[in-house]
Parts: C-alpha cells; structure tokens; sequence
C-alpha cells in the first residue's frame, strides 16, 4: 500500500526571484513617479513683466479728448490713447493742411484731456504759452508748463512754481485747476487771481 507522495515545493530560488522582480518593479514605478514629481516642481517657469510705464498707471486703455482745429485736414473731437503727443493728434486729424505753420507747435509735446490743439496758419500767430503751456482760449496748461511759464502766473513765484510742478510729478496730471489747492501755499485767493489764467 503506497502513500501518496507530498508535491514538490518549488525551488527556493525560483520563489526568491519572483518575489525580487515584484520588488524591482514597484521600485521603478515609484522612482518613475518620483522623477515625474521633481520635473513638474523644477520645470523653468516663463517670466511675465509688466511694464510700469506712467500710461499703466492711468489704467489700461486709458483715453483722452482732444480737440483738434486750425490748419489741419479734418479738424475735429478726437479720442486718443493716454500719454498721446501733439504729432498724433495732427495725424489723427487728417495731418497738416497746405495752409499749416508747422512750426507753430511743438509736435512733441504731451497732450492733455480736454486740450484744444490749435494748428496756427502761415502768418498767424500760434496760441502758446511759454514752457510748452499750449493753451486753449490763452489759457496756460498746468499739466505741461514748465516752471518759468508758471512763474509768470500772478502770485506764482520760484518756490510755488517748484510746489506746483513736484505735485504734477508726484500725483499725476492736474484734474481740475481746483487741484491746485493742494498745493502747499495755494489757498482760495491765489486760486481766484489763477482761475481764468489757467487749465488743464
């Protein structure tokens, strides 16, 4: 009478090396998904820089209105882009007609909201106030005169011009002329003798 014989077991290598390759295997995936995680935090990065120019600083898409008139093609209201200068106006408005002074304004001269540009006609006089102070009506323009123009105002000497012009630099273009009083040493009676000597 025979016993049946016990199975053989399986080598103790062949467990050994089953058991090894299972081992090796999540050792790779886990060395894969380490490297997948250290690419993702040290992957280069696209610098963005935002130009912090003063017309940033106004708001994007800022506009002004500015009349144009004079010797120009097509005098009229126009609305520029903020910090526009005197030469986009006149190529807003058609450009010079034949009749122009070109040399009658300054084509580099920033322009304010609200402005009238003038273009003079050859042999006429052109409306401008000293400093680049182009006016509209006579008017001396508190956002672009330098401070010997502002000088000239009643009331304005070197010490209030300085004020007047490092407010401008420090809080951006004059609104309203009533914006002078906050200007050190402008009270209500120097603002009445200004008011009718100047814009914006």
């Amino acid at each position: 009478m025979s016993s049946a014989e016990p199975e053989p077991r399986a080598p103790a290598r062949h467990r050994l090396g089953l058991g090894a390759a299972v081992v090796l295997v999540l050792v790779a995936l886990a060395v894969t998904v380490g490297i997948g995680i250290f690419r993702g935090q040290s992957a280069p990065t696209q610098a963005v820089t935002i130009d912090q120019t003063p017309a940033a600083t106004s708001g994007a898409g800022a506009e002004i209105y500015v009349h144009v008139s004079g010797a120009v093609r097509e005098p009229g209201l126009y609305v520029l882009p903020d910090r526009s200068r005197v030469v986009d106006a006149v190529a807003a408005a058609g450009g010079f007609a034949k009749s122009a002074a070109r040399d009658g304004v300054n084509l580099a001269r920033e322009l304010s909201d609200g402005e009238q540009l003038v273009v003079p006609k050859k042999g006429e006089e052109a409306t401008v106030a000293p400093g680049g102070g182009v006016t509209a009506g006579g008017k001396l323009n508190l956002n672009t005169a330098d401070q010997s123009a502002l000088e000239e105002l009643p009331g304005i000497g070197p010490a209030l011009g300085q004020r007047i012009i490092a407010w401008r630099d420090e809080n951006g273009r004059f609104t309203s002329v009533d914006d002078l009083l906050a200007v050190s040493g402008i009270g209500e009676k120097v603002l009445a003798g200004l008011r009718d000597l100047v814009t914006v």
